[in-house]
């Protein structure tokens, strides 16, 4: 990667092409140096993430967003992949991964269902689609052997690509079926194993609100609750209601309580926390409320937090966490995209018309040189 905002990284060195062990082993080294960091600070990260609430997201952005390189090759501007999308809801995933795209990852995977891949596909060639993931309907006469020998068929699947992504995105348009929910629950288990950071948003949330040791003490995990969400998060963990009177404290209490995970609570204002610090992001937005945008926000943190991983393999690490950084680039990209869309189609801002100015905004933060 070239020279940006003092920052090296030693990505360009690395191959997306291999899927030998030092891929495993390198995330293992990461997971260490992000609970052990050193703490050397980086000048714009210093007022980025000053010891006031409100995070300066532009600064954030342009130190995580890398320069545009012609010596890197396919894939090292980041690898996603989307767990979800079935027969009832196939605009969420498809979202979520043209997002990442639109920001400037290079490929973006979709794990779905079968009923959903032809209809995801046909929204956009530039996914790739694997209609993998299976639902109780197409296998309710099965016997439990033969579920079993499905689920296994299921998460063989997804092992096969799983330590070449940079990050997942768990749970737009995932739904709620019992067997699909079971089979995505290992694949988090999956993830875990290669030290793959994820986000989870939608049905994932419920998953795990059922399940919160899928992703207790992983730090690489983030979660992007609503306020629905929110609210069944925390009388879930913190067997309380929530308290907007006191909404950082509860908020660093809830990430502490889950083990560190990253919690991006959405709303008017974006508070973001992983049990230690809390930061706010509150700049641009707009009063439109379509379907999708929570979508946008898991692909876009995807993104950033995988870009952020990057800038931890180099010389300069900033002290914060990637999954910190990734939510608040997502955060302030998305915010600002928003009231760009807006301004162009006021009431009748959809989801898509947001899509198409993550490009223009980030390029408007981020110029390319």
């Amino acid at each position: 990667m070239l020279l940006r905002h003092g920052v090296i990284s030693a990505f360009e060195q690395l191959t997306s092409h291999s899927l030998s062990s030092s891929t495993v082993i390198r995330r293992q080294q990461f997971l260490v140096r992000t609970l052990c960091a050193s703490r050397t600070h980086l000048p714009n990260l210093i007022r980025a993430m000053s010891s006031t609430s409100e995070a300066d997201a532009e600064s954030v952005l342009r130190t995580v967003t890398p320069s545009l390189d012609p010596k890197r090759h396919k894939g090292q501007a980041g690898k996603i992949a989307v767990i979800g999308g079935c027969r009832e809801y196939t605009g969420a995933p498809y979202f979520a991964a043209i997002s990442a795209l639109r920001i400037g990852a290079d490929l973006s995977h979709v794990f779905c269902t079968k009923d959903a891949a032809p209809v995801i596909k046909s929204y956009s060639p530039e996914l790739i689609v694997h209609p993998v993931l299976e639902e109780s309907y197409n296998i309710s006469q099965f016997t439990e052997e033969e579920k079993r020998k499905v689920q296994d068929k299921v998460i063989g699947e997804v092992d096969k690509w799983m330590e070449i992504f940079d990050c997942l995105v768990i749970g737009p348009g995932l739904g709620r079926d019992p067997f699909l929910l079971e089979c995505v629950s290992k694949i988090m288990l999956l993830a875990k194993k290669f030290n793959v950071p994820f986000v989870v948003d939608g049905d994932g949330l419920f998953l795990v609100t059922n399940s919160i040791d899928l992703v207790k003490s992983y730090p690489l995990a983030v979660l992007t609750p609503n306020v629905i969400e929110y609210k069944r998060l925390v009388q879930k963990v913190l067997n309380c209601e929530v308290d907007e009177g006191k909404a950082e404290d509860q908020l660093r209490s809830l990430a502490k309580q889950i083990g560190g995970v990253t919690i991006l609570r959405k709303g008017k204002t974006d508070l973001i926390s992983n049990g230690e610090i809390v930061k706010s992001v509150s700049i641009y937005g707009f009063p439109r409320r379509c379907g999708g945008q929570g979508d946008i926000l898991s692909g876009s943190v995807a993104v950033f937090l995988s870009w952020a991983q990057q800038l931890k393999s180099g010389p300069e690490s900033p002290s914060e966490s990637p999954a910190i950084l990734g939510c608040i680039a997502a955060s302030g990209l998305l915010r600002k995209a928003a009231s760009l869309a807006f301004t162009k189609h006021k009431r009748s801002t959809l989801t898509s018309d947001i899509i198409e100015c993550l490009g223009e905004s980030l390029e408007d933060i981020c110029p390319v040189s």
